[in-house]
């Protein structure tokens, strides 16, 4: 796997998501494969619903910012949720350790794309997914609009 950086990271970065800076935020770190991008995140008793029990939104939270992740890695842009449909297939217990997350393009054209996004508890059991759309924008409007700093700010320079 090849670690990602995040090149946000070098200014005030409060994403809620991923962002180091954000004193309540999931903070994020993601890593590459050919086919997906992956993150691991340890929950905590902040972050739960019921008892012992990662909350759903945060869930649905992890699964977007993974998502969104991928299309940044992936395809070269910046991307924004349209559509996102999210099954929760087995509750996501605190105790069980750190989750993984996955996310993966299924398809895409110039203006969207389809992924699914995965999350496993500790014990490596899928507990949530999701089908996601995302809005696409061209690499220049996103580098003006969102500060898209280009695929290559997410890899280590080469000596």
């Amino acid at each position: 796997m090849k670690k990602i950086i995040n090149p946000y990271n070098n200014e005030l970065n409060m994403c809620f998501g991923c962002g180091e800076k954000n004193p309540i935020g999931l903070k994020l770190v993601f890593t590459e494969t050919s086919e997906s991008l992956h993150a691991e995140w340890q929950p905590s008793e902040a972050y739960q619903g019921y008892p012992n029990v990662l909350h759903g939104g945060i869930i649905a939270t992890l699964l977007d910012e993974t998502g969104a992740w991928c299309i940044s890695v992936k395809l070269g842009t910046a991307g924004v949720t349209t559509e996102m449909n999210t099954r929760y297939l087995n509750p996501v217990y605190i105790n069980k350790g750190a989750v993984s997350l996955q996310a993966k393009i299924l398809e895409y054209t110039e203006r969207k794309a389809k992924l699914i996004c995965q999350l496993f508890d500790g014990k490596s059991k899928l507990c949530a997914e999701s089908v996601a759309e995302y809005f696409i924008y061209p690499e220049e409007i996103a580098r003006r609009r969102f500060r898209y700093p280009g695929r290559d700010a997410f890899y280590e320079k080469k000596q």
